[in-house]
C-alpha cells in the first residue's frame, strides 16, 4: 500500500494538466499613434515598457517550461522580459507574426478607412478579405499561428506551461484554433486582447474519462485582474 506522501503516489489530476498562456506584445509608438504596423518591426512605446514591467512577473508566476515569441521587435522584446525572470531562453516562430496588412502597413487608421472604403465595408460585413488588398486574410493568419501553437502544446510534459507572446490578431486567432472555435464566433464572443494581456488555455477533461481537450480558461487577463 503506497502513503501519500510516497515518492510514487500520483500528483492531482489537476497538477498534471498543461497549460498555455498566450501574450498580445506591449504597447508600441506605432499602436500609440494608431497606425497599422502588421509585419512593421516596431518599438515599444514608454507605457509598454511600463506594462511589461507590470505583466512579467505575473507571467513568470505561471512558472513556464519553455517561451516562445514571434520574431517581430516588439514581441520578442516583451518575451525577453519574461524570461529575463525565469532564466530561460526565447525561441522566436515568425509563424506567430502579426497578420500582414499589405498597403496598409504604416498608415495611420483614419488614412486606412478614408483610401480603403471597399476593403473596410467587406470586413465590416464579416468576409474575410486580405487586409490591405495584397496582406492576409484571417484564415491564413489562423493556418499558420495555429500550427505553431498546436506544435508547442506537443512539447508539453503533463503539468508543464508554455508562454508564448504573439499579437492581437494572431494570438486570437491561434488560441481558438487550439480550443476549436470557430473563428467568426471568437470574433463576435471575444473581444480583442489589450496590450501586454493575455489568454490561459488550460488542458482539461471529464471526470469520468481520460480524454482531454484544451479550453479557455481566461481572456484578456492582466496585471490588473489576474
Amino acid at each position: 500500500m503506497t502513503s501519500a506522501g510516497s515518492a510514487t503516489a500520483k500528483p492531482p489530476a489537476e497538477a498534471r494538466l498543461r497549460r498555455v498562456v498566450v501574450v498580445r506584445h506591449a504597447e508600441t509608438v506605432d499602436n500609440a499613434a494608431r497606425v497599422w504596423q502588421g509585419h512593421k518591426d516596431t518599438e515599444l512605446s514608454e507605457r509598454g515598457r511600463e506594462q511589461v514591467q507590470a505583466a512579467a512577473p505575473h507571467l513568470a508566476a505561471y512558472a513556464p517550461a519553455l517561451i516562445v515569441s514571434s520574431d517581430l521587435r516588439r514581441a520578442a522584446s516583451t518575451a525577453d522580459a519574461i524570461a529575463g525572470l525565469t532564466g530561460l531562453e526565447v525561441r522566436l516562430d515568425a509563424r506567430l507574426r502579426e497578420v500582414h496588412v499589405g498597403e496598409w502597413q504604416g498608415l495611420h487608421a483614419d488614412e486606412v478607412r478614408e483610401r480603403y472604403p471597399d476593403v473596410i465595408a467587406a470586413l465590416d460585413r464579416g468576409e474575410d478579405a486580405p487586409r490591405g488588398v495584397t496582406g492576409e486574410t484571417r484564415a491564413q493568419v489562423a493556418e499558420r499561428a495555429g500550427a505553431a501553437l498546436r506544435e508547442i502544446t506537443h512539447e508539453l510534459l503533463p503539468g508543464q506551461t508554455a508562454v508564448v507572446v504573439a499579437h492581437g490578431v494572431s494570438a486570437r486567432v491561434a488560441a481558438s484554433v487550439l480550443v476549436g472555435l470557430d473563428q467568426d464566433t471568437s470574433d463576435a464572443v471575444f473581444r480583442g486582447l489589450d496590450n501586454c494581456h493575455w489568454i490561459e488555455l488550460v488542458e482539461s477533461g471529464k471526470s469520468f474519462s481520460e480524454v482531454t481537450r484544451w479550453r479557455i480558461s481566461g481572456w484578456n487577463l492582466g496585471p490588473w485582474n489576474v
